[in-house]
């Protein structure tokens, strides 16, 4: 801040000039007291100046709407929405978001730094606010092969960044508790600089998590049950609930919220597909189903504003008052805050649920090496062949909206040569992790259960953390077509029905995002789901948002990577044979 505009804001507050903007009439949130109150809210250069009674060169007649600071996403993966930050942006602030913390986590592992500059570069100059947390674990594990990997020294130069704010979810608990060099390095570095460091605690226990807080890492995105939500608060982490696409833990853990820790509790999206954040929101779906579940409105929104800010050390924003930032909605009803207007630093980006400001032009400027990600040999219906030498299999079992899977052991038709067939009837496919970074050749094989397809195959190049290429089938030959329609296209999602391609959405950025406007996404998005209604999918879940989490092996319980069946409590690989 100029010294001009500190004496023009004490200057305003004071009385002594008008406000840019004074708003009147509006019932404004406090968050710092879960109140409502009363006045005119003072604006100048984007700064609320003061709350009582003010002129302005310009009013606003809030006409008894509630005034509630903006939300901010407290962890998030813009590239989960499929889209560039831009359109992503364009989304969430018709939701009331206008501050997200991102990890880059998934472009990283693609594209390492390059990918994290490319971030960077593509939310500068836009109404909306995006931090970063810098990805700590690419790859994810030793146990896949990542496009990328990034050291300690890698990471250090963009924590110079003003808008990197620290290390993002430390996932690799093995790293941790064993002290190794370089990720030891990295959370002595982000300490060293004043940096935040986030956790990834999935199935963690209490003593666990111990060694996480003496390392300095004070938040964690994966609790589901309320014991470990409790677990968390009591040793001084901040909880993170969640509401994705895929893991939905909200109204498991909002029972644990109440008046003495609310204010360590906070809500964050993780990963979210483009048509639930145009069908259902953001945060702002967090609010509501938090409210539904019975949680006071004042509250659900103090953790959807201050507690966020709070928690990650952005001291000017979260709350309606002096000096923080003039980032703010209105709404009608406290119960179901449902979001008119939005504003950016004071001034108005939607007006009655409609975008009126401009973003500007898509990025063009995206290197080749992004742009041209996916690479492997030559497939062939035998690449899919799972041999087994008994009727029992170890098997992949999906749980409907949850990352966690469960690890089965079934009978399984084979034919006479001892190769896996696939059953309808009983729910067993074939599912295939391919290496797409370096032309390994790695293919990793394995069943899974719980997808529900009558027919055909769906691949995607979304396949966490790595982003290796990821199908599920009923059968080699579509499995093999959908293999070949991903190359073709560069990353994407497909859908593959009797040899034919009856779906698909180019994602050309790393094989994760479009650079198409997030309409034109959605509609293709559509049209994906109408074809995987045409395969049987299971419609109780986004199959395609579970398939990509299927290669994650950070996650429990059983899981596939381009190696082969992971299992996450032994953290080594398994063989289908049980």
């Amino acid at each position: 801040m100029e010294r001009n505009q500190l004496e023009r804001r004490i200057s305003v507050a004071s009385g002594k000039e008008p406000a840019d903007t004074v708003i009147k009439n509006g019932k404004i949130v406090d968050v710092f007291n879960g109140e409502i109150m009363e006045g005119d809210i003072a604006i100048v250069d984007g700064y609320f100046a003061g709350i009582g009674e003010y002129s302005g060169k310009n009013i606003i007649d809030a006409k008894g709407c509630y005034i509630s600071p903006a939300f901010i996403d407290g962890h998030v993966h813009i590239e989960s929405s499929t889209v560039t930050a831009r359109e992503f942006a364009k989304v969430l602030l018709l939701h009331g978001v206008t501050t997200i913390i991102a990890d880059p986590h998934e472009i990283a592992n693609v594209s390492g730094v390059t990918g994290i500059q490319y971030m960077l570069n593509s939310t500068e100059n836009l109404p909306f606010d995006f931090y970063f947390m810098l990805p700590s674990c690419v790859p994810a594990t030793a146990f896949e092969h990542s496009g990328a990997t990034l050291t300690s020294e890698d990471l250090k130069p963009f924590y110079q960044h003003p808008r990197v704010l620290g290390l993002a979810e430390v996932m690799n608990y093995p790293a941790v508790v064993n002290a190794e060099q370089d990720m030891v390095r990295k959370i002595y570095d982000a300490k060293h600089l004043g940096k935040k460091i986030d956790g990834h605690a999935a199935g963690l226990k209490a003593n666990d998590l111990n060694v996480y807080m003496s390392a300095g890492i004070r938040t964690d995105h994966e609790s589901t049950t309320t014991d470990e939500a409790r677990d968390r608060l009591c040793r001084g982490m901040y909880l993170m609930i969640r509401e994705g696409t895929v893991a939905k833990d909200l109204n498991q853990l909002i029972p644990v919220v109440n008046e003495r820790n609310a204010r360590r509790c906070l809500f964050v999206t993780d990963d979210k597909h483009l048509d639930d954040l145009v069908h259902e929101g953001s945060i702002d779906h967090n609010v509501r189903l938090a409210i539904t579940s019975g949680l006071s409105p004042l509250t659900a929104i103090q953790m959807a504003s201050i507690n966020a800010a709070e928690c990650f050390g952005l001291e000017d924003k979260g709350a309606i008052a002096p000096g923080y930032r003039a980032d703010f909605i209105f709404f009608d009803n406290l119960d179901t805050i449902q979001i008119t207007d939005v504003y950016k630093d004071g001034r108005a980006v939607v007006k009655n649920g409609l975008l009126i400001r401009e973003l500007g032009n898509a990025d063009s400027s995206i290197s080749v090496s992004i742009r041209e990600s996916v690479r492997f040999h030559e497939l062939e219906e035998d690449s899919f062949q799972i041999l087994l030498k008994e009727k029992k299999a170890n098997i992949i079992e999906i749980i409907p909206n949850s990352l966690v899977t469960i690890h089965q052991i079934e009978e399984v038709d084979t034919c006479e040569l001892g190769l896996f067939r696939p059953s309808t009837k009983k729910d067993q496919l074939k599912l295939a992790v391919i290496e797409r970074h370096h032309m390994t050749g790695a293919i990793g094989l394995g069943i899974v259960k719980g997808l529900g397809l009558k027919s055909g195959a769906i691949a995607t190049t979304i396949a966490h953390d790595s982003h290796n290429l990821i199908i599920a089938g009923t059968n080699n030959n579509d499995m093999v077509v959908a293999a070949n329609a991903i190359k073709d296209i560069q990353g994407g999602m497909v859908v593959v029905n009797q040899g034919e391609v009856i779906a698909s959405l180019e994602l050309s950025i790393a094989g994760l995002m479009s650079d198409r406007p997030y309409q034109e996404v959605y509609s293709k998005l559509n049209e994906i789901n109408l074809a995987l209604r045409t395969l049987g999918a299971n419609d109780h879940f986004n199959p395609f948002l579970t398939l990509s989490f299927l290669s994650l092996p950070v996650i429990p319980e059983l899981k596939l990577t381009d190696q082969g069946l992971f299992q996450v409590s032994t953290f080594k690989h398994i063989s289908n044979d049980a």
